[in-house]
């Protein structure tokens, strides 16, 4: 199972400095791995990306195969321009791939750690 990794506030930067250091470390000692990490300056800056909505179109795109976003703005039974907005701030975010118009969530889980 891949999961994504999200931080959210706290020193972002010592945590994105022990990650390179043990990924670095991993690497050379030739272990294969895919991680993908994010970051979030606040509970506000991550609540805006993941509201409801966007993490049904999330669970959807993993569990079907969608050519595009009118299909899912289709299959979701939503507004095309609402889906299209949904989209591109979870592509900007890195929670959602996308190529040649299809969609692709390649992550299993998303494990959060929140500073408080």
């Amino acid at each position: 199972m891949s999961n994504v990794k999200i931080t959210v506030g706290g020193a972002m930067e010592d945590e994105s400095s022990r990650r390179f250091v043990d990924a670095w470390r991993r690497a050379e000692r030739g272990e294969t791995f895919h991680e993908r990490h994010l970051a979030f300056e606040s509970w506000e800056a991550l609540a805006r990306i993941l509201s409801g909505k966007r993490m049904e179109l999330l669970r959807y795109v993993r569990r079907h195969n969608v050519t595009s976003v009118r299909a899912l703005a289709k299959a979701l039974s939503r507004d095309y321009s609402n889906v299209h907005a949904d989209v591109r701030a979870l592509a900007s975010a890195g929670l959602l791939d996308s190529a040649n118009g299809a969609l692709r969530v390649d992550y299993d889980a998303i494990e959060t750690r929140i500073a408080i």
